[in-house]
């Protein structure tokens, strides 16, 4: 039923009970009135079922077209409802598109609804549409809860902040006080949020801390106590705390008191590393989606090396223990101390020889000395981190396992489980 008078924009909205055919339905009455669709978006939540379509259709035809989606929806059991569109409205909306777009992602164990008003209403502050919500995680069972539960949900933003640093401070805020974890990816020209632009989909480049970060503990710890020295170690690590004394020192002091201890105990400790909650699942993830991982720590290459078995990890830079002929530590290492400038160095130099936008990198740590590659990176995660860390970093997880990484990435469990 082809038409060639003047056309206008209509919106249909459509609620209700999920069916089976319920799109081929509306689509066969506005192909019967030769109608444009200019866009089509739906979603579902436990069967219950929104669509709203978009289309541009000659004016003549559109008092039937609506006539006879109304006699459908009735007949089917659900809800329509109809808005027109000028074409003023109609041409705003297409400039906006591609611009000032932003993804905020907020993520906790639970999400409960006081921790999303709490989001959405600074969003609304600064002036932000939402173009969509998005669940990342699975469903929860009621019946049989996960022991690792949480929960992620994602938004997309238009607009520009009227005060980004503000809502950055807000939304840290938030985090501190109603155990939740915020997602800011850095943008050149817009810092405090993660501009929804191709780098984002195309991380390809990840760089982690090792103590504290892949593993749930300090390994120089772990040596000192076999030594009998675990006091005086962390006597030494107080004092680098406190600002009396730099890391290199420190490391020196601490690694001088090792001296005498078998190899073989470095053999025990890596094979009773504690593995950070979600580590296994997020290597696993990475390396089925061809990311590059390197392990960049101020801890031991020996330690590295025994996950980058574990996990198939590509680099691995740590400090060198120097072992005598008889397999004992002799209280030194070899080659330069991997600290936060070199860390920042090594993520550089990885991501040229990978050929890696360094906007297409991501780094995740604890410690002060991962503030340099963390705000070197495009995106710079603080992992149960320090105070000063939290403070620095844009956004952080303080809330569940390191596989939260992946929401922050944009992945969904169903693409994954």
């Amino acid at each position: 039923m082809k038409q060639t008078g003047r056309k206008e924009q209509i919106v249909a909205n459509i609620t209700g009970s999920d069916l089976p055919g319920l799109p081929t339905s509306i689509m066969s009455i506005l192909a019967k009135y030769d109608a444009t669709v200019l866009d089509i978006g739906q979603a579902d939540i436990h069967n219950s079922l929104s669509l709203g379509v978009m289309f541009r259709i000659d004016e003549q035809n559109s008092g039937h077209v609506m006539k006879e989606l109304l006699f459908k929806a009735t007949e089917l059991g659900v809800n329509i409802g109809f808005s027109p569109i000028s074409d003023d409205e109609y041409e705003e909306w297409v400039n906006r598109q591609g611009k000032n777009r932003y993804i905020l992602t907020i993520l906790g164990k639970y999400l409960e609804a006081r921790k999303i008003e709490a989001a959405t209403q600074v969003i609304s502050e600064q002036g932000f549409n939402i173009d969509y919500i998005r669940r990342l995680t699975g469903r929860p069972s009621i019946r049989n809860p996960r022991k690792d539960a949480r929960a992620c949900i994602e938004f997309s933003l238009r607009g520009n902040a009227k005060d980004r640093n503000a809502m950055q401070a807000k939304l840290m805020e938030l985090s501190n006080t109603m155990e939740m974890d915020f997602s800011f990816q850095e943008d050149t020209m817009f810092r405090s949020f993660q501009k929804d632009n191709m780098y984002r989909r195309m991380r390809r480049l990840i760089c982690f801390d090792m103590d504290s970060t892949l593993i749930q503990t300090e390994c120089i710890d772990e040596l000192a106590i076999r030594a009998g020295v675990g006091d005086e170690v962390k006597e030494i690590t107080a004092r680098a705390m406190r600002g009396e004394i730099d890391f290199k020192q420190s490391f020196t002091e601490r690694v001088a008191l090792l001296k005498g201890l078998d190899v073989n105990v470095m053999k025990d400790i890596a094979e009773n590393l504690p593995i950070t909650e979600g580590a296994d699942r997020l290597m696993s993830v990475l390396k089925r989606y061809g990311y590059k991982i390197a392990i960049l720590s101020g801890g031991f290459t020996y330690f590295g090396e025994y996950l980058q078995k574990r996990w198939g990890v590509d680099y691995v830079y740590a400090n060198e223990l120097e072992i005598d002929n008889e397999g004992k530590l002799t209280g030194r290492y070899t080659g330069d101390i991997v600290d936060g400038q070199r860390k920042r160095e090594l993520l550089r130099i990885i991501a040229q020889v990978e050929k890696v936008n360094i906007a297409q990198t991501i780094a995740v740590g604890d410690g002060a000395n991962d503030l340099p590659m963390l705000t070197e990176s495009g995106l710079g995660i603080a992992f149960h981190a320090k105070p000063r860390v939290v403070a620095n970093a844009e956004q952080s997880i303080n809330t569940i396992g390191l596989d939260g990484v992946l929401y922050f990435l944009g992945f969904k469990d169903s693409y994954l489980d």
